[in-house]
Parts: structure tokens; sequence; C-alpha cells
């Protein structure tokens, strides 16, 4: 009899599973069609291009600050996401057809994310908030509407709630196949995501000081990390003699923060700044030598007027973690945008008040939510970055959501 109640117990939650699936996935098909993106554009289309008519991956920081017309090896641009749309391309499909193959695949991973993101609030709340937690993720707008962009974002994200999953598994039971996934997680978001590198020497140190993860795992983690990174790490060692995935800190540093910059950032370059980025030699070192002008110029900036630019840096988390107050993107003040992020932003500040800092689980979100923040806020905050965040928000707002129903039905009992 017991076996036969966890059998269905077990049938019931598959089922529950295959219907967030399926139900997140429906929902992001129109979304495609009406509003998603009809081709390549920007930064992805020259990569893409660089990929299919050279084999190789070129850099764009040429083209983004008038250097001239020539090529260099990449290094500013994180690879994964343009590997990912060469991959599509790869198969030559026509245009529409190429385009609207990425657009769903992307839905697929958003989909999958859901699924994911249900099980990991399992570690933490009642059936029916890990549900209206998973509603919340399915349903945001932001979320859906990402889907049809050419942007890493729905890429970043899908990466990001595997990598909580599989950390809460390792963490849990260091076993070979958790550490293995837990590794390539991490490795992917590092080829996405420069910043990610800070967040994952991060979680490694929580994990061995407070689940007391024993140091073989931990060594083993960082190992199949770098094993994941090492074919493009040794590609940039050979290219450019340096061990890098990503040389951008400075371009990024500066565009935060500049004369011109808000909490989206700017990419004016002043006449001064284009002279000395014009005598930068034209070469394959060009990624690295110019990211040194900029980073000169942006610590230069900072040095120059820190209390201008520490109420830019707060505004940046606001922005982050609430609402850009000066938003330049369409519809960014639309109803359907900012009255979730608020929504969300706020139960969330709540929520993190309200967690039991007890628990070493919601302490290593707490503190992973507070890096991330603060590290991408030094330099710029762009709409969909938010994105990044919202998983681990809608956790904390669950914490919130929790709080109420337990009083509640402690005020029914009374």
């Amino acid at each position: 009899m017991y076996l036969n109640s966890f059998q269905h117990l077990k049938n019931k939650e598959t089922y529950l599973l295959i219907f967030l699936f399926l139900f997140s996935f429906l929902i992001r098909i129109p979304t495609v069609f009406i509003f998603g993106d009809t081709g390549l554009e920007n930064e992805w289309k020259i990569l893409v291009g660089y990929l299919t008519d050279y084999g190789k991956l070129y850099s764009i920081l040429p083209s983004l600050v008038d250097a001239g017309d020539f090529l260099t090896p990449n290094v500013f641009m994180p690879p994964l996401y343009a590997f990912y749309l060469y991959f599509f391309k790869f198969f030559n499909f026509n245009n529409e057809i190429y385009i609207l193959i990425v657009l769903f695949s992307q839905c697929l991973l958003s989909s999958f994310s859901v699924v994911i993101f249900y099980i990991i609030n399992k570690n933490f709340f009642s059936n029916k908030i890990c549900m209206l937690g998973a509603l919340i993720f399915s349903l945001f707008p932001l979320h859906i509407y990402a889907c049809g962009l050419i942007s890493s974002a729905i890429l970043q994200t899908f990466l990001a709630v595997v990598f909580f999953y599989f950390f809460f598994k390792t963490v849990k039971k260091d076993n070979f196949f958790n550490i293995c996934f837990l590794s390539l997680a991490s490795g992917l978001l590092i080829l996405l995501r420069g910043e990610f590198v800070a967040l994952f020497l991060l979680s490694i140190f929580y994990a061995m000081l407070f689940f007391k993860t024993n140091l073989k795992s931990i060594i083993m983690i960082a190992l199949l990390t770098i094993l994941v990174i090492s074919p493009y790490v040794i590609r940039n060692e050979v290219l450019v003699d340096k061990i890098t995935i990503t040389n951008s800190v400075g371009f990024n540093l500066w565009k935060g923060n500049n004369h011109n910059s808000t909490a989206e950032g700017n990419t004016t370059i002043d006449m001064e700044l284009s002279e000395k980025i014009k005598k930068v030699p034209k070469n394959e070192y060009f990624d690295i030598q110019a990211d040194k002008v900029f980073l000169q110029e942006g610590l230069k900036n900072i040095k120059n007027d820190p209390v201008r630019y520490f109420g830019l840096f707060l505004k940046k988390i606001f922005a982050f973690i609430l609402i850009d107050t000066n938003s330049s993107y369409p519809n960014y003040y639309h109803p359907l945008h900012y009255i979730p992020v608020l929504f969300i932003g706020i139960t969330s500040i709540i929520g993190i008040f309200l967690s039991d800092k007890k628990s070493h689980k919601i302490n290593f979100l707490i503190l992973y939510f507070l890096g991330n923040v603060t590290i991408i806020s030094i330099f710029f905050i762009l709409p969909r970055y938010s994105l990044a965040i919202l998983p681990l928000q809608i956790i904390f707002s669950n914490v919130f959501f929790e709080h109420i129903k337990n009083n509640f039905l402690k005020y029914k009992k009374i």
C-alpha cells in the first residue's frame, strides 16, 4: 500500500512537470511570431558572419570604436552564444527558417527552465508555493518576451537554473554524475558571461565552508570546469598570448562610468579618447590593448569624481533589483513590464529579510544574488539583465508568500 501511494505521488508530480513544460512552451509560441526578431542584427550578425565566412571568431571591437576595417581575434565578446547561433546556421537553413529555429530552441530552453525551477523550489517550500513560483517564472512577461529575442538572456537563465539545481544536488550528494553536470553548467556559464568566474569561485568556496563539501570534490569541480573552458582558453593563449576567456572589463567599466553614462551605460567616445584608440596598433592584440585604454579612462573618471559615480552605482543597483527610472528602451514603462518587475522586486526584498538565516541554502542564494547585483552594477544595467536574477527573486518572493500563507493559517485556527 505504501509503495502504491508513493508511485501515485511520483506519477502525479511527473504529470505536473509535463504540464509546466507544455504550458510554458505553448504560451511562448505566439511571442515568437508576433514580437520575435526576424534576423540577426548588430554584434550577433557580425560574429556569426565571421564564423560562416572565415570559420573563425574575429572581434567586433574595431567596428564598435571606429578603429578601421581589419580582422583581429575576438577576446572582447564571450563566445558561447555566437557558437550557439552558428550551430543552427551550420545547417544552411534559409534566413527566416533559421531565425525561427533559434527562437523555438530558446522557447524549449525557457520551458525546461520552468520545470527545473519548480524542482529547485522543493528544497524550500510546500507544493502550492512551489507551483506558484513556477507559474510566476513561466508567465513573467520579460521571460516570455526574451524568447523572441536574438540575445543570450534565455540561454543564461537556463544555464543558471541548471547550475543551481546541480549545486544543491552536489552539496547533498557529491557523486561523479552531479559533479560533472555542475562543472559543465559552470564552464558554459563562464563561456557565456565573464562575471560568472567570480560567482563560480564564490559558490565553490561557500560549498566547502558551509556545506562541508570535501576538498576532493571541490578540486574535481574546478578541474572539470577548467576542462570545459580549456579549448577556448588555449585558443586565446595561442592567438593573443593571454590565458583568458574575454578581455572587456575596461570597455564595460568605461561604458558604465563615463561623463554621458546612465544606468544603461553610454558608448559615446569623445575626441581625446578617440585619439588614444587610434594609436592602438591594428594587430592581433588590438582587443587587449584597446581594453587597457578604456580601463584607464574608466578608472580615471571614477577617481576624478567618486561621488557622482558612487551615486550612479546605487542607481544601477536600484535599476537592477527594482526599476530604471530613466530607461531609454522602447516599451520599458509599459504596465506589462514595469508592474511585474516592481512587484517581484519589492516582494523579493521583503522575502530576503523574512528568510531563515540559519538555512545555508537560502543564505547561499542571498549571497549569490548580492554578489551578482554588485558585480554587474559596477558596469551597466540593460533591461534584459534582470532576467538573470529573476529565479532568485522569485525564490525570495516565495519566502514572503509562504510567510503570508502560514500567518493566514494561524489566523484561521484562532
